[in-house]
């Protein structure tokens, strides 16, 4: 019989020299991720944060010589044994390349050894839970009659914000999209048109004043309306406001709105609370777990700041995680530590 020492020796090194990596690419990211779940992960992460149980580490994000910008966003839920990060940027050149400008990798690490459990292609992740944060946000602040929606870019996360809004939503009647060229996008029109009228809007102003609600997912390289378009009852989820210098509000709009947030700290580092950040603000998550109520009058404008919560890639790659191991999907490479 082995002392109790050699025993423990023995486990150890067994355990350490067994150790295996689940790596999991976009195909088999693209096979697991559904809308409700991505939904339900979110909310949770939104429930996390706000109950302060679940923790946003310092934000990383920095502009590239090579026209590039690049971020880390990490954090932990240390009653969920949940750690990790997501690496992340944007890089322009890369449609010259014939590649996908957003790039993203997710690691989930555990934290008690330290030891890197999975890695996760983050491209879909980030578009999915942001897609699903922009759609909690309209569920939650827009008016209940909005019938009309404006959106602001035909790209991955316009499409998205579109798609989560109309299955949220089903009150939804109309979608007019702004373009940067002027010109309509026929692709972006054949996604949504069998589910509502959907039209090319050449005035930014005149579309911004015909809607409910107004969507912004551009590269955030100025102002997209004057304040003025914006009627009282409007509700604007603002997505492409992510880094230092980044917005897509006219001045002077954040102060006559109710303003909510997805973490204040992050917004009023690069998203449009940068502009203001003296502006008082909520955290969608304070709602979404019954602490603050919305007070919505009908003619208030009510505005969302999402900057993306790393609780949100880390609460999506761990359901990811956990479905990839029940299915058998992924590539398991050994890891020894």
């Amino acid at each position: 019989m082995l002392p109790i020492w050699a025993y423990l020796v023995r486990r150890y090194t067994t355990m350490r020299n067994d150790a295996t990596l689940l790596l999991l690419n976009k195909d088999d990211v693209d096979r697991l991720l559904t809308a409700d779940d991505v939904l339900e992960a979110v909310h949770r992460a939104f429930v996390l944060h706000a109950a302060g149980e679940g923790r946003v580490f310092s934000l990383v994000r920095e502009r590239l010589a090579t026209g590039g910008v690049f971020g880390i966003k990490s954090g932990d839920v240390q009653t969920d044994a949940l750690l990790g990060f997501k690496a992340a940027g944007f890089w322009p050149s890369n449609r010259t390349l014939g590649g996908e400008p957003h790039q993203a990798t997710v690691m989930l690490v555990d934290p008690a050894t330290g030891r890197p459990e999975c890695v996760i292609d983050g491209n879909a992740i980030t578009t999915m839970r942001t897609g699903a944060a922009g759609g909690l946000g309209l569920q939650h602040l827009a008016r209940a009659d909005s019938e009309r929606l404006c959106v602001f870019g035909t790209g991955t996360q316009a499409r998205i914000q579109v798609t989560f809004a109309l299955h949220l939503m089903p009150q939804l009647k109309m979608v007019r999209y702004v373009t940067s060229h002027g010109e309509a996008d026929a692709a972006f029109e054949a996604l949504f048109k069998a589910r509502c009228t959907v039209e090319h809007a050449r005035h930014a102003d005149d579309a911004v004043a015909q809607s409910d609600i107004v969507i912004t997912a551009t590269p955030g390289g100025g102002p997209l309306f004057s304040a003025d378009a914006v009627r009282a009852g409007t509700h604007i989820n603002c997505v492409g406001a992510d880094t230092k210098g980044k917005r897509e509000l006219p001045a002077g709009l954040l102060e006559r709105a109710r303003v909510y947030v997805d973490d204040r700290s992050q917004a009023e580092q690069i998203g449009e609370l940068q502009w203001n950040p003296a502006v008082a603000s909520i955290e969608l998550g304070a709602v979404l777990d019954g602490a603050t109520a919305v007070q919505r009058a009908h003619e208030d404008i009510t505005i969302f700041d999402m900057t993306g919560l790393a609780l949100q890639d880390l609460t999506v790659a761990r359901m990811l995680r956990d479905r990839a191991r029940e299915a058998g999907i992924g590539t398991r490479v050994a890891w020894p530590w």
